[in-house]
């Protein structure tokens, strides 16, 4: 530190430990002694951040290989475990021979470069057929756009990589729900495939829907011109700023898939629950983009294989969109 020096200097006297002005001499054995020559009294605090055992222990051994020319070394060698000084001007620890020279030398402690974040997606999804929406074609499996919501949970990990760019990887779960359009439709399986048909049984419909539930894993590269060290979140309730964007892969495995239907009877409301693959693709994987601004991102998820097995069902390709926080 540039505010007080650690001299040590061997002689012939038996002078007992005391203080003079600013200084604290220590005997050692019987001709030598320790000198504290302290500048400025603020630098008592910055004392209690080294070990100056270690400290002791350097210079007695390179004193006894007589290796002086050493004895000059970064005074952040000798913090203690977990402590940092950020305000370093550093002047080496010289042999009573050499001049104290001030290198000032300014060394950066970044700490951790990785942070964990949860992160929710809230949107909608959708399909589309051969680049079309099945809309298109007044299919039976034509979604509402509004009531199929696409939701995720995850534990996200920003690495930073350079100034501004990071790598976001992790983790988490996440729901399709595909509402049709037709609140009749009705989902039957059977060795062939799936169908979509048209509920025969005469009942006052009112919702019918697929949902599906993936585990994934993602890796986005991400340029952030804000270059926050958290990707925004909710929970952190950090506040962010700068525009930033970002795409890479994800992939994603099938838990689980059910059929639901509600509608009324003369005697009251009813609702059918059938919890099966429906010929499901087990795999999921794509490719998600974001953008963002200060604290909230916008996503756009699009898988790039079939939501159906080849031949079991329509061809379709999912993909969600909304606002991650």
């Amino acid at each position: 530190m540039k505010n007080f020096l650690l001299l040590l200097i061997f002689t012939g006297t038996t002078t007992l430990a005391q203080q003079v002005a600013d200084t604290i001499t220590i005997k050692v054995g019987d001709g030598s002694k320790v000198i504290f020559a302290i500048q400025d009294k603020k630098d008592l605090e910055t004392m209690k951040k080294y070990n100056f055992q270690k400290l002791m222990d350097d210079l007695i051994y390179k004193l006894e290989v007589r290796d002086s020319s050493r004895l000059a070394k970064p005074a952040s060698d000798f913090l203690k475990k977990d402590s940092v000084i950020k305000e370093v001007a550093d002047e080496p620890v010289a042999s009573p021979a050499d001049p104290i020279v001030n290198t000032n030398r300014h060394r950066k402690y970044t700490g951790r470069k990785t942070y964990n974040s949860l992160i929710f997606d809230i949107g909608t999804n959708n399909y589309i057929s051969n680049g079309s929406f099945p809309s298109q074609n007044n299919s039976q499996y034509t979604v509402r756009p509004w009531g199929s919501w696409y939701v995720g949970i995850s534990s996200i990990y920003r690495t930073r990589v350079a100034q501004k760019f990071f790598l976001e990887w992790g983790y988490g779960v996440s729901w399709y729900n595909f509402k049709f359009q037709n609140s009749q439709t009705q989902i039957t399986k059977d060795n062939t495939g799936v169908q979509f048909v048209a509920d025969a049984r005469g009942y006052n419909y009112e919702k019918s829907k697929l949902t599906a539930s993936f585990v994934n894993i993602s890796l986005v590269p991400v340029i952030d011109f804000g270059a926050n060290r958290h990707k925004p979140s909710f929970m952190d309730r950090r506040h962010t700023k700068g525009f930033r964007f970002g795409a890479g892969p994800y992939a994603g495995y099938l838990i689980d898939s059910y059929s639901k239907q509600v509608y009324k009877t003369a005697a009251d409301e009813k609702k059918e629950r059938h919890h099966d693959n429906f010929y499901l693709n087990n795999l999921r994987y794509g490719l998600r983009m974001q953008i963002g601004f200060n604290d909230v991102d916008f996503f756009f998820n699009y898988d790039m294989n079939p939501l159906f097995i080849d031949g079991k069902g329509p061809q379709l390709n999912a993909f969600s969109f909304g606002v991650s926080f």
